[in-house]
């Protein structure tokens, strides 16, 4: 007599059908996070306000995209690196956990701004910028600026007077809001450690910045682009090619 072969019981159809479901959603979930994380790498980036330095232009809280496939130029919304010895508590922004983090790196959340600025770009390499003329106004190349579209009410172009060239590789970034930023004019008299002017601190190493906020997308109230304004479009190119080391005058300029 002969032993009739045992056969292996078949794993119930649900259950390969359950793994396989599983294994995409798997990798789905996998592919997002690396297009997430390439896109926020390459192409755009989502950072919070964390303070009052570009009011009313921005406010602390909004939510803005900064895309950085294009060049920034004047007039710009610009994002950036703290080139050193800027950030202050109320521009540090929070830090988040390393769950918080996780999600920031990979898209899944606005970056929290630490260690990051927000300011308006004004001078490029090569710009004069200078304030103010006898009407009160801020000079670039020596077109007056008329900034009513985006200034803080009440607000004057700059309480300091001042007169510089933005060295090669460097812009001059102002806050909208001037009476409660620290721009680049604050740090023209900055030193260095051995009590020598450092001038370079003033100005923002084009490396550094990120890009340019280009939409508000949040609070949805809030929702607007984010252009460059038409006075920047009267000002000339710089007459002469960006120095290697910035001019800094803290004289006004003659009226």
């Amino acid at each position: 007599m002969t032993d009739t072969p045992t056969k292996t019981p078949e794993k119930p159809a649900h259950r390969s059908g359950f793994a396989a479901a599983a294994r995409e959603f798997i990798l789905i979930v996998v592919g997002a996070l690396i297009v997430s994380s390439i896109l926020r790498a390459f192409v755009g980036q989502m950072f919070i306000i964390p303070s009052e330095s570009m009011e009313n232009t921005l406010l602390v809280g909004d939510r803005v995209v900064v895309e950085k496939l294009t060049d920034v130029e004047r007039g710009d919304v610009v994002v950036f690196e703290d080139p050193g010895g800027w950030l202050g508590p109320e521009e540090s922004g929070q830090k988040r956990g390393s769950v918080g983090r996780f999600f920031e790196v990979v898209g899944l959340l606005p970056d929290s701004s630490h260690g990051h600025l927000i300011k308006r770009l004004v001078g490029m390499p090569g710009d004069k910028v200078a304030c103010c003329d006898a009407k009160g106004r801020l000079l670039v190349n020596g077109q007056p600026l008329d900034e009513t579209s985006y200034l803080y009410p009440g607000d004057a172009p700059s309480q300091m007077e001042f007169q510089v060239t933005v060295p090669a590789g460097r812009v001059f970034v102002l806050g909208d809001h001037r009476s409660a930023s620290g721009d680049s004019r604050v740090h023209l008299g900055d030193t260095s450690a051995d009590g020598g002017s450092t001038g370079d601190a003033a100005f923002v190493p084009m490396d550094k910045i990120t890009g340019r906020a280009v939409v508000v997308v949040w609070p949805a109230g809030r929702w607007s682009k984010l252009g460059v304004p038409d006075t920047f479009k009267s000002v000339p190119a710089a007459a002469e090619p960006p120095p290697a080391k910035p001019s800094i005058s803290l004289t006004p300029p003659p009226k």
